[in-house]
């Protein structure tokens, strides 16, 4: 089914939108659902176990800390970062949780059942959580599967949760898209526009999603005022303090000779602060999330229709991005875990790419082309984090892969829309070449960059 732009990108915290967002939401959402079952004062036990990816890497990805922030009841759309960070420290301090922010337990991140061997059929993201009381009776056990992007799926819920009510404006493939637009005669964006349209009204949607905006922008301006290094015991500095420092004064009337670089400048600033754990929208992802930001900024300063009207830009930018993403979502992957970095930074790339091919006013054929070209040239990229942290490669990743989203546009631009590869072969591809990968380049840090440098130990 269609996936709505407000699902593709969500608020949440870093730095893995599979491995923080979708755990800290799921356990979320097991205090809610057990509270349903029974008196929270009821429980004396809460058991947590951790499957494949998630335990191979959750220790660099914050895994842990997310589901212990998610057990007291806090959101990943609401936290604020501050206040995780206190508590978390209260909790190692005491070694205890307030379940749902009620009822203290015992429970630390030692205490987290880890079976990295251990791969579940649906997803190799995928952890258990039980609840016990008096006597070790159980109360209620859901295992739940973190599929990418923050979403999750319990073990009996169909993955693409599709159902058998059609929605208006709904398409499943690039060939749907274009043949909705060729008979109603509009852009990508306006169809995307239109489906969200039938659960909110125009000015929900366009408050929406300047929102979102305004968080991806907010993300990259604190980012550029950090200093110092990154979280994890690979002491990567940060470098968006510096960079922005040099660029202001080089560039102070935003010559568009110098507008790669800021395009850089702001990946690079959104995904230092995903990996300090900051506040960011998943675009589609956590690990990806500073393609989107980075190419919109280009968007809003370096065309025509951003200068003139930044606001609208943005609305139709990010309905165009949403629309292809609903593509990859549906019809692939946006997990590392399940199809590489290809899923995760490929997609955003190729989300980036048709998006702002619209922008500059391409037709709906060179859309889909750009996004078409930004995939193809992701196909088989590994997701291999060095210590399996979200920092080298997939900072620097997020930046070079802005700049590829950006050149995939214009290379679409300079033609009229006809191509050999379809975006729906491209995501097929990309999907079977995900599921042929090996699983040591799949977000477990056992293959690639992971092994092959000095510093090669996953935290824990």
């Amino acid at each position: 089914m269609t996936i709505s732009v407000f699902e593709l990108f969500t608020v949440g915290i870093g730095p893995s939108s599979s491995h923080t967002v979708g755990p800290m939401r799921a356990a979320a959402q097991f205090v809610t659902d057990l509270t349903i079952r029974t008196s929270l004062t009821e429980v004396t036990e809460v058991r947590v176990d951790l499957f494949g990816s998630l335990a191979a890497t959750g220790a660099g990805h914050r895994t842990f800390s997310a589901i212990l922030l998610g057990l007291e009841g806090l959101w990943p759309d609401t936290v604020e970062p501050d206040h995780a960070e206190g508590r978390l420290a209260e909790m190692r301090a005491g070694g205890t949780i307030r379940l749902g922010g009620i009822t203290e337990i015992r429970l630390a991140e030692s205490d987290f059942h880890l079976h990295p061997e251990t791969v579940l059929p649906r997803h190799p993201n995928a952890m258990t959580l039980a609840a016990y009381g008096l006597s070790g009776h159980a109360l209620y056990t859901e295992t739940y599967f973190s599929v990418g992007g923050g979403f999750i799926v319990t073990g009996d819920q169909p993955a693409d949760r599709s159902d058998d009510t059609p929605k208006p404006w709904s398409f499943h493939s690039a060939a749907d898209l274009l043949a909705l637009a060729d008979d109603h005669d509009c852009s990508i964006s306006e169809i995307m526009l239109r489906y969200e349209l039938t659960s909110r009204t125009r000015d929900q949607v366009h408050h929406d999603l300047l929102h979102l905006r305004d968080v991806m922008v907010a993300c990259a301006q604190r980012g550029i005022t950090q200093q110092g290094y990154l979280p994890g015991n690979l002491r990567v500095p940060r470098r968006a303090h510096d960079w922005h420092s040099r660029l202001a004064a080089e560039d102070p009337h935003r010559d568009a000779a110098f507008a790669e670089d800021w395009v850089n400048l702001i990946a690079l600033a959104v995904n230092e602060e995903n990996a300090s754990g900051g506040r960011i929208v998943t675009a589609p992802t956590n690990g990806a999330a500073g393609i989107i930001p980075a190419v919109l900024h280009y968007a809003t300063h370096y065309t025509r229709a951003g200068v003139a009207d930044p606001d609208d830009t943005a609305v139709r930018f990010l309905l165009a991005a949403g629309a292809i993403g609903s593509l990859y979502k549906e019809r692939a992957s946006i997990s590392g875990a399940e199809v590489g970095c290809q899923g995760e930074v490929g997609s955003a790339a190729s989300m980036a790419a048709g998006a702002l091919a619209e922008i500059l006013g391409g037709t709906t054929r060179q859309v889909e082309n750009a996004a078409e070209i930004a995939m193809e040239h992701s196909l088989g990229l590994t997701c291999d984090p060095i210590g399996g942290l979200v920092q080298i490669p997939c900072i620097e990743r997020n930046a070079i892969s802005a700049g590829k989203a950006i050149n995939a546009a214009r290379m679409a631009l300079r033609g009229d829309g006809t191509h050999r590869v379809s975006l729906d072969q491209v995501i097929e591809t990309m999907r079977t070449t995900g599921m042929d990968m090996s699983n040591k380049y799949k977000e477990t840090a056992t293959g690639g960059l992971a092994v092959n440098v000095a510093v090669n130990v996953v935290e824990c």
